[in-house]
């Protein structure tokens, strides 16, 4: 495989800063295909900003309740189980951990707000400036609780105490550990997205961070109204796939393709038609396993053209080497489309898929990280087609509409011959 140096610049000069991660190298293979074997990802132990979530599960993007400490011990068990697959596991934490205080000051500069338009207008610049006083001497420790809890403290005159009040409240990072989504890494590079949902668009800052604090300038970041989530994104050697539906647009996927960010000489653009939050992602309801065996919900796997579970792709094309990409096939169904690639599709069916079947993390051909807890039929597919499973015990962390594939952000996969 071709190997990409870490990108410095958007314009991909070559570089690498020596004083990144101490196990971090500069050169790297990016992931070209979802079965290559995995050698280094990015992820997130979630803790106090995941409170706030839980307790309104609904407005947190979460499907119930869950308890946020077995939560951040299920995530710690997965994170061992890698490391025990030979992976490199870089967390979030660590790396806030690391960076200077003034990168950190500076981020969490955006992210500590005192609302004063309820003080007198004398008040406001005194207001300001003591905020940047707390700022100033906050720990590193206070100042990562600023970046993950966004607080706003709402500041109102009293003629009591110390001559002002506050409301505080949190606007939290509740979604951090899905650290699928905020970024994409194709064959050449990282890509900041841009988050559908309100309550998800402050994550992009931090992961930003912490690619440039492991040597790495992201090549794109999308921009105005384009929409891009890392779960609609799945690398498959020469083809790239990616889902455009309830978190992704076309315009996002446009400005990747006129960037020339993919990568691939094929982009799959899969259309969902369904829009339901349950398989808000291409990788809720389809992933792969080997470059000939991959897994589809039962729903889609079976639907009827007109039907909303009816997956249609549009494929653009480009010469190796050459760009831009061209329309060659609009509304081609996209089961045919991955038979015709010679993809034999394992079905899940619904009780399995509502447990997250479907979102395992591949991590060499055949060998796959999946949520434990399926049925014995789909075990018994799986162990027909010589799939290896590692059932990963994630039974609070599902809760928030996700699972192993969402966890994960691979930054690097060694390839195997193509």
């Amino acid at each position: 495989m071709k190997k990409l140096l870490f990108i410095l610049t958007v314009t991909m000069l070559a570089g690498c800063n020596m004083q990144c991660l101490q196990e971090q190298v500069c050169e790297m293979d990016y992931p070209q295909a979802e079965w290559d074997k995995a050698g280094v990802i990015l992820m997130h132990t979630p803790g106090q900003e995941l409170f706030d979530g839980v307790i309104h599960p609904s407005a947190g993007l979460f499907e119930h309740y869950f308890d946020v400490d077995k939560a951040a011990d299920e995530h710690r068990g997965y994170i061992r189980l890698l490391e025990a697959n030979g992976i490199r596991v870089h967390t979030v934490t660590d790396i806030l951990n690391e960076v200077s205080l003034d990168t950190l000051r500076m981020l969490a500069d955006k992210e500590l707000i005192y609302d004063v338009s309820a003080m007198p207008d004398a008040d406001r610049d005194a207001s300001e400036a003591y905020r940047q006083e707390v700022l100033a001497q906050m720990s590193r420790a206070d100042l990562i609780r600023c970046i993950l809890l966004r607080p706003v403290v709402r500041l109102f005159p009293t003629d009591n105490n110390t001559g002002v009040s506050a409301e505080y409240i949190h606007d939290p990072l509740m979604n951090l550990y899905f650290t699928r989504d905020q970024s994409i890494t194709t064959p050449c590079g990282h890509i900041i997205c841009r988050m559908n949902s309100p309550q998800r668009a402050a994550e992009t800052d931090v992961i930003e961070l912490c690619y440039r604090h492991m040597g790495v300038a992201p090549i794109l970041r999308i921009e105005g109204e384009g929409r891009l989530e890392g779960g609609d994104y799945i690398p498959a050697g020469t083809i790239a796939l990616i889902g455009c539906g309830m978190r992704t647009n076309e315009e996002g996927i446009r400005q990747i393709m006129e960037a020339d960010a993919f990568g691939h000489d094929t982009i799959v653009v899969v259309h969902d038609h369904k829009r339901w939050q349950m398989q808000m992602h291409l990788d809720t309801h389809f992933n792969i396993i080997d470059r000939d065996l991959c897994t589809m919900v039962s729903s889609r796997l079976n639907a009827k053209p007109g039907e909303p579970e009816f997956n249609t792709c549009n494929i653009y094309v480009r010469e190796p080497g050459t760009k831009p990409y061209s329309l060659m096939l609009k509304d081609v169904s996209f089961v045919e489309f991955m038979r015709g690639r010679g993809f034999e599709i394992i079905p899940i069916d619904y009780d399995d898929e509502m447990h997250y079947a479907n979102n395992y993390l591949t991590i060499t051909p055949r060998h796959i990280m999946a949520v434990a807890g399926q049925s014995e039929a789909y075990q018994q597919r799986l162990a027909d087609a010589g799939v290896t499973v590692e059932w990963v015990p994630l039974e609070s962390l599902i809760d928030g509409y996700g699972a192993a594939h969402c966890m994960t952000q691979v930054l690097q996969r060694a390839s195997a011959q193509r």
